[in-house]
């Protein structure tokens, strides 16, 4: 998966020769239409505007500064615990930590940043910062797609715009070129990774070593995704360009070319991750989310700088594909490449919220418009986008790394529109950000969504790129210190001078060696979108675009109920409910194809549901199969679903917290259901023996107040029993696994020892010991430490805080997060292992991609569906139904006597799963052949 924030490009035009700039300038093209949306929105004042830019500038400070001042010059800062990441130093993070490479990754990430907010001095301060410290020639193992995105594209962006300054006169006029050749020497670190037969580089490369050599640790890797090969061209074309070395551009060149010969010939798709050495797709699903989505974006970009046509050509090609296959407004759904009608799974990913605003770019508004509004109405739900969401709108996976593609998209949409709508959700990313992952030191990810706990992580790209498009999102032209439109934005947003296609252009702009498929012309727009069509002359068309979505996402009863309800008292016929439809209903089938339903019978009988509400006979029609669907997965969920506890939250709300860090905790089978009763809080207290596994022998230390003890040694029914009699009011076990981190290891949830647990009447939640830890670290430095236990955080005492901090008005930390589901269709196969805990795991991370979406389908005496597309949440009743309760998330429980007890749950039988996989491998042996 790409961890790249975000994708982007600022408004292009090129200063050169005229050429077509297509629709891919449509942002510029479209000024003229910005006069039709204010009429559908209230126009925001220039003083909220700049009152907003303030905000987001004191938000950048506030990030960077805890970077400079408790990181620097370790590559990333740990809001939480307020120290440095340094790789080998902390847990392994998997993949995530092949970004990190001790060459400081966040300053230099946020060096064209620094221009961009104003902050010249500060910028010309890290430049020299950069040039004094930062190490390329680590032994150390780094992502090719990761090093070259932000590191080589931060040296270019930063080299960029202190040129541009020193033109101007004021700032670097001491400025050499230095960082263009630390770009150079980058660039010449990261070529050997393309010693491949197919020119596709390898995924991972020693700094120092390079690839194959036995201190370098890689070179036997044998696949690599889409997006890392694929996203190369901006940063290396550059640097060609800005350095006269051409090799760079070369190699670039050729591993997109070769990547467009494989893709699959018959749907023009490619997959997400492919064989380097042979060519073979190894995963054959194709969507525009994590691991293809810069490649498309850097399609279109390449044709933008560079101004070759053949970029534009495969990026219209593929373009068509996936409005073809993978586009079903507002939804983006995986398909197969060799069956591209058949959805990949039922669940997106957060990746893809760049899209609209690749859509703007291209000039493709509406669907940009629908997609948009659609990921904006799930943020409102879950305060920020889920890494992933099912169709309908649950959770899938909880964590959100504060990722800025849904910011880079609303940033387009404003810059070719100008509806002030988009500003309102602009201060809506604002106070979220600030309401829910400022923490004292930085910007802490979001761990859970659901709870708003947070993780002790803050990316390099939520520098690079949040703070940027938020500001230029409330900016006016004047402020900003250069003409923003001279630069086009790379999928880290940094700035490259789009002068660059006139300069050093010793390769050949048309390639003659790749051959193309015939296209028709009819699907290509060789000049700017025309601004009549794109929007009608109507002022409220964005928002008849938007209204639509606006209950697809909402928990609460739809609207259309009272319509549904006033058409039984006005006689007229009630529409279908899922409970009775009947599959072989001719009747039934004709009111499905009025709602936008298409039904599709499958080899074994079953039938698969697919809803389009743009294909429906009428609005209400639309919303009548919205509602529809919704049901069939309520039917679908009556029949299954044992009951699963959601994870709790540990929320630290002294001084000087004031409830900013909020912890991931386990929750316990026994004692008192925090989500079912008020909150507990107080302040905490170790017991003594800290293992809590006797009779305590501090009983005034923790009466009245929540006991720390050790897991280990007795079972957790035995500890609370002791803690509660010596008077505590909750309790806290710590993990006595040192480094154990909810970050890395599944959710932990506490059983009783196979007695009677209901004597006791107090809560208990489990916490691993790094998050543990944290609470610890306070006691020794505050003594005093005070903490909530919920099943969500809570809001911040505001009075206490502004003591703390008068100034600060978005600095409180409310979490109202509601616990949203994953989608229920998937088998959580569990190992189990006897001890004196035993446990049970489910990692939904770990899914292969034959896990995914296997409950689709019905059969008709079954008379139920877990279909690909559904919206509002309805019960058969027609009242208002929450499906949050179901959690499908790592878990791991404690046990006695039971070793039977399984927190999983099977949405299907096995064999009829299995089933399905058969159909699609049979599927993909068949189309095989059609691969070249």
């Amino acid at each position: 998966m790409s961890e790249a924030g975000g994708r982007g490009c600022g408004s292009p035009v090129p200063q050169r020769a005229p050429w077509s700039l297509v629709a891919a300038t449509a942002a510029i093209c479209l000024v003229s239409a910005t006069s039709v949306w204010t009429v559908g929105a209230e126009p925001m004042s220039r003083e909220e505007k700049q009152k907003l830019g303030n905000q987001v500038l004191e938000m950048f400070d506030h990030a960077y500064g805890n970077y400079m001042e408790h990181a620097y010059p370790a590559d990333e800062l740990m809001p939480l615990t307020c120290r440095g990441r340094v790789r080998g130093q902390e847990p392994s993070r998997g993949d995530v930590d092949d970004a990190l490479g001790k060459f400081s990754l966040t300053l230099i990430d946020s060096l064209d940043t620094l221009v961009v907010l104003n902050k010249t001095k500060e910028f010309e301060d890290a430049v020299r910062k950069v040039l004094r410290d930062v190490n390329l020639d680590n032994d150390v193992v780094v992502s090719v797609f990761e090093t070259n995105i932000r590191v080589l594209g931060g040296l270019l962006g930063g080299h960029s715009l202190a040129i541009m300054l020193k033109e101007k006169g004021e700032y670097m006029q001491w400025y050499n070129d230095e960082l263009l050749q630390m770009a150079k020497q980058l660039g010449y670190k990261l070529l050997p990774a393309f010693n491949t037969t197919s020119g596709l580089p390898y995924p991972r490369i020693n700094l120092k070593f390079g690839i194959r050599k036995p201190e370098a640790r890689t070179g036997t890797e044998t696949d690599t995704c889409t997006a890392c090969a694929g996203t190369l061209i901006l940063e290396f074309a550059a640097l060609s360009r800005f350095t006269g070395a051409t090799i760079f551009e070369e190699y670039a060149r050729k591993a997109l070319d070769f990547l467009w010969e494989k893709r699959q010939r018959s749907s023009n798709l490619v997959g997400v991750t492919i064989n380097i050495h042979t060519g073979d797709w190894v995963r054959k699903d194709s969507g525009v989310g994590a691991g293809i989505d810069s490649y498309y974006e850097y399609l279109l970009k390449a044709y933008v700088l560079l101004g070759d046509d053949s970029f534009l050509e495969r990026f219209n090609t593929h373009y068509d594909a996936i409005m073809r296959y993978i586009s079903q407004p507002p939804l983006l759904l995986d398909v197969h490449i060799h069956k591209p009608m058949l959805n990949a799974r039922t669940w997106m990913d957060a990746l893809l919220a760049f899209f609209p605003g690749l859509q703007v770019l291209k000039g493709d508004i509406r669907p940009a418009i629908e997609t948009h509004e659609m990921l904006y109405q799930v943020i409102k739900k879950h305060n920020f986008l889920p890494e992933a969401f099912t169709t309908d709108f649950r959770v899938h996976w909880a964590q959100h790394p504060l990722r800025p593609e849904f910011a880079e998209s609303t940033y387009f949409l404003y810059k070719a529109t100008g509806d002030p709508y988009y500003l309102e959700v602009g201060k809506t990313l604002i106070e979220n950000l600030n309401k829910y992952a400022r923490v004292p030191c930085g910007f802490a990810a979001m761990k859970d969504v659901r709870t708003g706990s947070h993780e002790d992580r803050m990316d390099s790209f939520f520098l690079a790129e949040m703070f940027k498009y938020l500001y230029l999102l409330f900016a006016d032209k004047e402020d900003i210190i250069f003409d923003i439109e001279d630069y086009i934005f790379t999928t880290e947003a940094h700035l490259l001078p789009l002068w660059l296609s006139t300069t050093n252009q010793s390769i050949s702009k048309k390639n003659t060696t790749s051959e193309y498929t015939e296209l028709d012309d009819s699907n290509f727009d060789w000049t700017c979108p025309n601004t009549q069509i794109l929007f009608p002359n109507d002022p409220l068309y964005a928002q008849s675009i938007r209204e639509p979505l606006k209950n697809v996402v909402d928990k609460s009863c739809p609207r259309g109920i009272i319509r549904v309800e006033e058409s039984f008292r006005s006689g007229a016929k009630p529409p279908l409910r899922a409970r009775d439809f009947m599959a072989t209903n001719p009747e039934h089938l004709e009111i499905l194809k009025k709602m936008g339903v298409s039904l599709i019978h499958l080899k074994d009988g079953r039938v698969q549901l697919v809803q389009h509400a743009i294909q429906a006979a009428s609005s209400i029609d639309a919303e009548d199969g919205l509602r529809f669907m919704q049901e069939m997965i309520e039917l679908s969920s009556q029949q299954q679903k044992e009951q699963q506890l959601p994870p709790r939250a540990v929320q630290i709300v002294s001084h000087p917290f004031f409830g900013r860090v909020v912890l991931t905790a386990g929750p316990a089978q026994f004692g008192l259901d925090l989500s079912k009763h008020k909150e507990t809080r107080g302040f905490v207290a170790s017991s003594k023996p800290y293992n809590g596994c006797s009779e305590l022998t501090n009983p005034e230390a923790v009466m009245g107040k929540i006991a720390l003890i050790q897991r280990g040694q007795c079972m957790f029914a035995e500890k609370a029993r002791n803690i509660q009699n010596a008077g505590a009011i909750g309790g806290i076990v710590i993990d006595d696994n040192e480094g154990s981190s909810s970050d890395t290891a599944p959710l932990f949830q506490m059983a009783g020892d196979g007695k009677d647990t209901d004597d006791i009447k107090i809560p208990m939640l489990f916490l691993f010991s790094k998050e543990g830890s944290i609470i610890l670290d306070a006691i020794r430095e505050y003594e005093e430490v005070e903490v909530l236990l919920s099943d969500k955080a809570k809001d911040r005492d505001p009075e206490m805080e502004n003591e703390e901090q008068p100034s600060s008005e978005n600095d409180s930390q409310n979490q109202s997060a509601e616990q949203i589901s994953s989608s229920s269709q998937e088998v959580d196969l569990v190992d189990q292992e006897s001890s004196e805990e035993n446990s049970l795991n489910s990692h939904p991370e770990s899914l292969s991609p034959a896990d995914m979406d296997n409950a689709a389908s019905i059969s008709p005496s079954e008379q139920t569906s877990n279909p690909t597309e559904n919206h509002e949440t309805a019960n058969l009743n027609g009242e208002c139904t929450d499906l949050d309760n179901q959690l499908q998330e790592q878990s791991e429980t404690e046990e006695d006597s039971n070793p039977n007890v399984s927190w999983g749950k099977k949405v299907q039988p096995i064999d009829s799963i299995l089933a399905d996989w058969n159909e699609d491998i049979e599927a993909f042996e068949m189309m095989e052949k059609d691969e070249l």
